[in-house]
């Protein structure tokens, strides 16, 4: 990829369906403002199974989105009660970026949130369906609440909202858990930038685990 002061950085879009049940792809402004912020130009991707393996060529990093819980009933686990299941169009498309970028071993990528634990599942992590089951004071990571991590990312305050969460990482590491013992980052040794955070950096006003953990997927994109 050519070198640009300001990297493209592919944002995957969430769908919304209004009462019709149309669909919109849609993107928080946060995403964009922090990327901006962090010296990047923000694409947005839409949700489009097919055509995930062509953006990936348009983009020098990606960052996959937070947003609803995962359908696991499409790998055979049961959904749980507490789960408010992302759209299907969606799923698809992010399942469908996953299994490109692993023939894309070079391209960085972020994921946030949902994201983090879409990249977990798709090398055969477990996830939590409900943190509640587990922990009893798991609202601590709804709402934007800020709790601290200790991470390879830094240590800090973060603002997470989710009540999901990774059980396990397969192969991939863990560099990042909560005070109360969540995992919290994880990231593929294998490639260059592949890194997921279970907080949400686009709004952690901690300059290091916020602005800054954007800013390190921006700086991974650039190219000589």
């Amino acid at each position: 990829m050519a070198y640009s002061s300001r990297p493209r950085i592919g944002i995957t879009a969430d769908i919304a369906r209004d009462e019709q049940g149309r669909a919109r792809h849609q993107v928080r402004a946060t995403y964009i403002d922090s990327v901006v912020a962090a010296g990047g130009l923000p694409i947005i991707l839409p949700a489009d199974a097919n055509l995930r393996a062509e953006l990936i060529s348009a983009v020098d990093g990606i960052i996959i989105i937070g947003g609803d819980d995962v359908d696991t009933r499409l790998f055979g686990i049961p959904l749980h009660p507490q789960a408010k299941v992302m759209d299907a169009a969606r799923q698809a498309a992010d399942f469908a970026l996953l299994k490109q970028l692993d023939a894309t071993p070079e391209m960085p990528v972020l994921g946030i949130c949902l994201g983090m634990q879409l990249m977990g599942i798709h090398h055969g992590a477990e996830l939590i369906q409900h943190l509640g089951d587990q922990l009893p004071d798991s609202d601590r990571h709804r709402n934007d609440y800020q709790h601290m991590v200790t991470s390879a990312l830094g240590d800090g305050l973060v603002a997470s909202s989710h009540h999901q969460a990774l059980g396990s990482a397969a192969h991939l590491e863990v560099i990042g858990v909560s005070d109360d013992g969540v995992i919290e980052a994880i990231r593929d040794v294998a490639k260059p930038f592949y890194v997921g955070v279970q907080w949400h950096p686009e709004r952690t006003e901690d300059k290091t685990m916020g602005l800054g953990v954007i800013r390190r997927l921006v700086d991974a994109a650039r190219r000589e």
